[in-house]
């Protein structure tokens, strides 16, 4: 994918970036060189991160070097934050 423009923002904890209507950014936590990122959009929206790569089929490829877990084993269901 190619883009012509980069916006480059700056933001602090707390703060949020609004894309489009429907898609919400918000930055949870600052801790030393990371960032946790909060993200709220609509179901059908796909977000990934950018080290997996998306397949002409529509499926997403791990690369090897990434931890593949199966959801089916997890013992509990995984927790979904609410935007406070």
């Amino acid at each position: 994918m190619e883009f012509l423009i980069m916006l480059i923002l700056s933001r602090r904890e707390s703060e949020s970036v609004y894309l489009g209507d429907d898609i919400i950014l918000t930055i949870v936590r600052v801790s030393g060189e990371k960032v946790r990122i909060g993200i709220q959009a609509p179901p059908h929206i796909k977000v990934l991160r950018n080290e997996l790569e998306i397949q002409d089929a529509g499926t997403v490829k791990v690369p090897v070097k990434a931890k593949q877990v199966d959801p089916s084993s997890r013992s509990t269901p995984l927790k979904v934050r609410r935007a406070a």
